[in-house]
């Protein structure tokens, strides 16, 4: 599990303005931080059946609001993937 200081400079990096906790892109942010610990543990723990399911929930969910995010704001939605590093 990422720690609470590790969330907090995540959503640092992403969010637009101080208050900004819960936007989309600062969502994205937190769940590619969650995605990469699972991956990294599932390396290790290849029969943990139940973090590859988490895992794969993760990742629809971050699909799912990179979705809405290119639908909304589709120059947000590149700078985004770009600056966390993922494919699209």
């Amino acid at each position: 599990m990422i720690t609470s200081e590790q969330k907090a400079d995540t959503v640092k990096s992403v969010q637009t303005n101080k208050n900004d906790t819960g936007s989309t892109s600062v969502q994205v942010a937190v769940l590619t931080e969650r995605i990469k610990y699972l991956t990294e543990h599932l390396r290790s723990n290849q029969h943990d059946f139940m973090a590859r399911r988490g895992l794969l929930q993760l990742v629809g969910q971050r699909r799912r609001l990179l979705r809405y995010l290119a639908k909304k704001d589709a120059k947000g939605y590149l700078e985004l993937i770009q600056k966390l590093g993922i494919r699209r």
